[in-house]
């Protein structure tokens, strides 16, 4: 193949995403210029790039829906962009930081997130939400948001109304609780360890525990983003136990509350086992194994940093771009009251399993 084919053939292929893309680059430009103008104000950035990148492009996408030219590279931004900077995140982590804090913290977060998923769904059934339903938010709630709700969904014989009022929130409440869970450091005294260990078991989705974290400490940093990793891995083991319960959901939710739409849903269908654990995630921990066992050079890590540190700023402007908060409305009080009451317990058995560690 000549070089003019290979590069041809390149730019028909990054053709669709270019428009998207650059929008994306442009909201994290203004981020960036943002964060320079406050340490040039105040001496110090308040509202970390970061965080100003999820902030703008939800106010472009409430004030203004881009087209369909921009969707695909919005997509690539928030998807792709997102899992290479997690992947390179791994060259800055030590696994040994997780371990340090001894096996109770493993199983702690195993529990935490089986209490929150049998809460969650408590809560939803008493407020009246449908089975599928009341899964689907228990899910995206205690494990990682979309992610989860995306994976659940088949398993289950969800249809796409059930689908799109629990993503809607998942979207929303996301970007309020990266901005607003630092807030509880000064108010409960919370060390940077113990705000890592807090992000991770709350916070929605991997590049959101950055942006929740990169404000306080590295240590939250790191910390956060183990825990939250460890807390994806339980999207195996719950998506095999519906996928097993699948037969008997279907039937008990179908008397329970049979709806016009029943003729139009999926059948429940059992995930592959190779979509249980992302590649990024396979990833991730391979090369923080590798920094761990000392086989990464030292010279290469810091720019593995940095590049994910862009990268991940990049893919908040796009995670932002996706948001419109009008959705909330779309989705009802009921599923309002649900997911944000259910975030609360998560947060408190959160806070507890810290204590009763008692990491410091």
């Amino acid at each position: 193949m000549s070089a003019t084919t290979f590069f041809t053939s390149r730019k028909r292929a990054l053709g669709p995403v270019l428009p998207g893309l650059i929008l994306c680059l442009a909201v994290t430009g203004v981020a960036l210029a943002l964060e320079g103008i406050e340490a040039y104000l105040f001496g110090r950035a308040w509202l970390e790039a970061l965080v100003l990148a999820i902030v703008l492009g939800t106010a472009v996408r409430t004030a203004w829906s881009p087209g369909p030219r921009f969707v695909r590279g919005i997509a690539f931004g928030a998807k792709t962009v997102l899992e290479i900077a997690v992947v390179l995140l791994g060259a800055s982590l030590s696994l040994g930081t997780l371990l340090a804090a001894g096996p109770g913290l493993l199983i702690g977060i195993a529990g935490v997130v089986a209490l929150a998923i049998a809460g969650s769904y408590g809560i939803g059934r008493a407020l009246g939400l449908a089975p599928r339903l009341a899964i689907l938010v228990a899910c995206g709630n205690s494990i990682c948001g979309n992610s989860a709700i995306a994976a659940a969904a088949p398993v289950i014989g969800a249809d796409g109304q059930d689908v799109a009022s629990s993503i809607a929130f998942t979207a929303v409440l996301g970007v309020l609780v990266v901005l607003g869970l630092p807030l509880l450091v000064p108010l409960l005294g919370l060390s940077p360890m113990q705000y890592g260990v807090l992000a991770g078991l709350t916070v929605y989705a991997v590049p959101q525990v950055l942006a929740a974290t990169a404000p306080v400490a590295a240590l939250s940093v790191q910390v956060g983003t183990l825990v939250k990793l460890v807390r994806v891995l339980m999207l195996g083991p719950v998506v095999l136990a519906l996928s097993l319960g699948a037969s008997r959901l279907r039937r008990d939710a179908d008397a329970a509350a049979p709806s016009p739409m029943e003729g139009k849903r999926p059948a429940p269908s059992r995930m592959p086992l190779h979509r249980l654990v992302p590649w990024f995630i396979l990833a991730f921990l391979t090369l923080a194994g590798l920094r761990s066992a000392g086989l990464l050079p030292e010279a290469a890590v810091h720019p593995m940093a940095a590049t994910a540190n862009a990268l991940t700023i990049v893919s908040m402007a796009a995670l932002g771009l996706g948001v419109d908060v009008r959705s909330v409305v779309k989705a009802g009080p009921r599923v309002t009251l649900a997911v944000v009451a259910s975030l609360a317990a998560l947060t408190a058995v959160s806070l507890g399993l810290i204590r009763l560690l008692g990491i410091a």
